[in-house]
């Protein structure tokens, strides 16, 4: 299994190297009264890591919320084990 991720995480950067390649075309970036000129594929490659960094954080901060929510409550009565 850890094989076909690595796979499938390969085939997947080699897709993004050749997007980045193919869109080297410079754009004029404008955010919070700074400008610049970057590349259309690198800005987007850009983009979508702050993207993946965004879902990330908000995925971490459920994850930690609800472990805390967990801890908070009371423990589950012992399973008693009914075999006939």
């Amino acid at each position: 299994m850890a094989w076909a991720a690595t796979v499938a995480a390969l085939i997947l950067l080699i897709l993004l190297i050749i997007f980045i390649v193919q869109n080297q075309d410079d754009m004029t970036v404008r955010f919070i009264g700074l400008e610049g000129t970057i590349a259309s594929g690198v800005a987007l490659f850009i983009a979508a890591v702050g993207g993946g960094v965004l879902v990330a954080v908000a995925g971490a901060a459920r994850i930690l919320q609800l472990r805390s929510r967990t801890r908070h409550q009371l423990p589950a009565p012992p399973r008693t084990d009914r075999r006939a």
